[in-house]
């Protein structure tokens, strides 16, 4: 009983920080001071946060989106105008606040705390020699730098497409687009979430209507590319940037674009 109240206090103080997150998101949407959820999460989250934000206290956008909701539907028991831009009194439901100095939330740090784990992640030496799901994902990223070494959204997808096998094995790419939401743009999280589709594709066994889904995308051609890049990061023995240099190329390859 002892070690449970403090856990449930620990518990109760990350729901509120999500809780204030969205509502901040939500707020910035809902006056249209912010357009997408992306950028909305982020400057939501410097101006509630005193310090680094755990990406499990992050909320989700369905999170975001209730608490939109929720401001409508107390500014129409008001009398008011959902559509109209209502000061925050009228909705917060924590109560007022002041927010904190803003905190830089940085996305490689939430990269890096979904790479480790995959370490620890062996997978079917049938279909993965190479072991580790970690080893996988870098031999993967290696082989998409020397393709395309400039295109940082498509580096993202080779780097992170196998994120979620470390949070839940049997909807990994579910869990990775979960965690990764609001760190990722929506062309990664595209490229992410239909890889294991273009790999059957070159396997032969996707579907017609399926592959012209896919086909339709911009994206199509970097799709494929991963696919290739997923099918030949299966190898035994060969040498992989780790992680941190990784992602030290990444974060160097914003900067130059001016992120």
């Amino acid at each position: 009983m002892k070690g449970l109240i403090p856990a449930l206090r620990t518990l109760m103080a990350q729901d509120k920080l999500r809780q204030r997150i969205a509502w901040e998101a939500a707020r910035l949407l809902y006056r249209r001071e912010e357009s997408e959820y992306f950028r909305a999460r982020l400057k939501a989250a410097r101006l509630v946060s005193k310090g680094p934000v755990d990406p499990r206290d992050m909320p989700t956008r369905r999170d975001i989106r209730e608490q939109i909701e929720a401001m409508a539907d107390k500014v129409r028991e008001a009398g008011g105008d959902p559509g109209a831009y209502p000061p925050p009194e009228v909705y917060d439901p924590l109560g007022s606040y002041r927010p904190d100095p803003p905190v830089l939330i940085e996305r490689f740090a939430v990269y890096r705390s979904l790479l480790l784990p995959l370490e620890r992640v062996m997978q079917r030496p049938q279909s993965h020699p190479e072991g580790d799901a970690l080893y996988h994902s870098l031999q993967v990223f290696e082989l998409a730098r020397e393709e395309l070494p400039y295109d940082e959204e498509f580096l993202l997808a080779a780097l992170l497409h196998d994120v979620g096998k470390g949070l839940d094995p049997k909807d990994h790419i579910a869990a990775a687009l979960e965690a990764l939401d609001g760190h990722i743009t929506p062309r990664t999280a595209w490229l992410i979430e239909h890889h294991t589709e273009a790999g059957a594709l070159r396997e032969g066994t996707l579907g017609a209507r399926s592959r012209r889904r896919l086909a339709e995308s911009e994206s199509f051609e970097e799709l494929m590319l991963l696919a290739k890049c997923d099918h030949l990061g299966r190898q035994v023995g060969v040498a992989v940037a780790d992680t941190d240099d990784a992602l030290d190329y990444l974060r160097e390859l914003a900067e130059s674009c001016g992120e």
